[in-house]
């Protein structure tokens, strides 16, 4: 299978260059820039890109790499700091500056390059997006000139003969119009990239790991009827068969007829489940906890303890099936390669507990979000399930800030239930990445008939997003959350205010904290 390689310099974006790449059909991976040679030669990738960062070239602990990178006979391209980088390490020069650019700036093509021949003829101008302070001052040897900014006189370097590139703007992002396309010129003209992986080339290799990982041993799963959970336990069934056995841990955390709706839903599928009640003991655990990472904590200790007893009960079992993503694993190591602090704790990203004496089976591992949502459409999943917003695996308890309980957890099911139950008759939930209610933890006066009410106030959230890792707020109109928030209150004993949250939310989870 043809490979691209990504080294990671800690920039907030590296991960939307890897959705550029997918999105062209080529399969690519991020390691950290500490990955060594002898790893980077085993992965065989057939280009290297070089991410952003946020650190000075000669600033203290700056990130490095050894200049053999440049002698592996592949094509490379530097973005930003990859770029500085390079020309650092080949012998040109980088200076910081007392003029920053950040935001958008427009590239004038100076002249003709491989890299961009289809798209960007000579003396065109182009909107790119910059976030830069330092500068290259001067060239290494080999390097030219291809395109300026007002700013940045090398803004755009090549050195055709070894197919090194360097570009001080950000292609991965969306206010660089072309740049999906030159990530694409780069991966298919420059590296010779087919452009043929796919989620059928996915599904068929994932099934051969799955059953040589797996042999005969039995597969146990813990599902929560999200898009993650389900595809995994799709994937397996189609891979092993009835080597898998799959528990769902109802800790009372979730929306409005969930339980009953998952229920249903592995049976249309056609793969057993062990359902098991434990909202009592979730909500018992959580009495008066109002940390939100305690809570996280809490929830997170308690279904393994659950979901352990209730495998005991299956019977002996040699693997565990886990919907790890792609972003979780990048997100849980830093870009030095040691582990960092977990930004999931409720996930077991780094691996099981120790007295869980099994294999982690994880296949949807290398996907992102909207990979796994084709692969779900690839295994022949319904819509209705496939498009489902995501949820988080402590539920409704991290919409509920503040202490938790069952009152509270009603309140909000109801609210939440009429808030969706909207959207989809809008016919907006496909237009939107992530909506939900939140329980604030504040009480106000009103006026409800005759009689005044001291009830909680309910936040409403809906976010666009592509791909998980940026999201922005989706623009409803007024008559809409009129229509919402007149449900609500009439209809969900204990709110008696709506309020709408209207910020967006930078690269990182999509999750109400």
């Amino acid at each position: 299978m043809e490979k691209m390689l990504i080294l990671d310099f800690g920039s907030q974006v590296t991960q939307l260059i890897a959705r550029r790449v997918r999105e062209s059909h080529v399969y690519c991976e991020i390691k950290p820039y500490t990955t060594s040679l002898e790893e980077i030669r085993a992965f065989n990738p057939k280009g290297i890109i070089l991410s952003g960062g946020p650190s000075s070239i000669y600033g203290d602990g700056a990130p490095n790499i050894t200049p053999e990178i440049f002698e592996l006979n592949l094509p490379i391209l530097g973005i930003c700091y990859g770029q500085q980088l390079m020309c650092h390490l080949l012998g040109g020069r980088v200076e910081a500056s007392h003029e920053r650019e950040y935001g958008r700036s427009m590239l004038h093509v100076e002249q003709h390059c491989t890299l961009y021949n289809d798209f960007w003829p000579q003396d065109s101008q182009h909107q790119v997006w910059m976030s830069h302070g330092d500068k290259i001052t001067a060239l290494p040897e080999g390097f030219s000139v291809v395109a300026t900014t007002e700013h940045s006189p090398y803004a755009f370097i090549a050195n055709e003969a070894r197919l090194f590139y360097g570009v001080q703007f950000h292609p991965e992002v969306v206010h660089t119009p072309d740049g999906a396309k030159l990530l694409r010129a780069f991966t298919h003209d420059i590296c010779g990239c087919a452009g043929d992986w796919t989620m059928d080339n996915f599904l068929e290799m994932e099934i051969a790991k799955i059953r040589k990982q797996v042999g005969k041993g039995r597969v146990i799963a813990g599902v929560s009827g999200g898009v993650d959970s389900t595809v995994v336990a799709a994937l397996l069934h189609q891979a092993i068969g009835d080597q898998l056995h799959c528990i769902f841990v109802d800790h009372g955390l979730l929306r409005k007829d969930e339980a009953r709706q998952v229920k249903e839903l592995f049976e249309d599928f056609h793969i057993p489940l062990h359902q098991v009640d434990a909202s009592e003991l979730f909500l018992g655990k959580l009495k008066g906890v109002d940390d939100p990472e305690k809570k996280r904590k809490i929830i997170g200790g308690t279904f393994i303890d659950v979901f352990d007893e209730e495998a005991g009960k299956i019977g002996d079992a040699d693997f565990l099936a886990q919907g790890t993503l792609y972003p979780d694993v990048i997100e849980s190591v830093s870009v030095h390669g040691d582990a960092a602090v977990t930004i999931k704790s409720h996930h077991n990203v780094g691996g099981l507990p120790a007295h869980m004496k099994m294999e982690l089976v994880e296949p949807v591992r290398e996907l992102f979000k909207d990979e796994v949502r084709e692969l779900g459409r690839t295994l022949g999943l319904k819509e209705e399930m496939v498009s489902r917003h995501p949820f988080p695996g402590p539920g409704l308890a991290i919409r509920i800030p503040g202490a938790v309980d069952a009152e509270k957890v009603r309140i909000l099911q109801e609210a939440d239930a009429i808030y969706i139950q909207e959207i989809r008759s809008a016919g907006l939930y496909d237009a939107i990445w992530q909506a939900f209610a939140v329980l604030l933890p504040v009480r106000t006066v009103g006026v409800m008939g005759d009689a005044r009410t001291y009830e909680f106030v309910c936040a409403l959230r809906a976010v666009t997003s592509t791909d998980g890792m940026t999201a922005d707020v989706y623009p409803f109109d007024h008559s809409f959350l009129n229509r919402v928030s007149s449900r609500i209150v009439n209809e969900v004993k204990g709110i008696n205010r709506v309020t709408y949250d209207i910020t967006s939310k930078p690269p990182g989870t999509i999750e109400w904290e």
